[in-house]
């Protein structure tokens, strides 16, 4: 399955994966390209607090995540397949990272 790209503010075509990376990565002040998309999120240091903010920041920007599928796959790759697929359902290329 290939992963969908979407335009940020800057039109740079950005992966949903990258995109999510990037959040992540400033949560964990850390740099996005350490973070592997099979990585486990919590064993770098995201805790689930972090977790309800950014669904809750997605869910504001017009994706309807669900914490409880992100908590079950916290990897990027996991999170980056459900976007897509709410994305996919809605039609949706909304930018993850504002």
């Amino acid at each position: 399955m290939k992963a969908e790209r979407h335009t940020t503010m800057d039109q740079q075509p950005t992966s949903t994966a990258d995109e999510i990376r990037t959040a992540v990565a400033a949560l964990l002040d850390t740099d996005p390209l350490t973070i592997a998309g099979d990585d486990n999120l919590v064993f770098l240091g995201l805790g689930s607090l972090d977790v309800m903010r950014l669904s809750s920041r997605w869910r504001r920007e017009g994706l309807p995540v669900e914490f409880e599928v992100l908590v079950a796959d916290p990897t990027v790759d996991g999170w980056a397949r459900h976007i897509d697929a709410i994305r996919r359902d809605s039609g949706s290329s909304g930018d993850t990272t504002a």
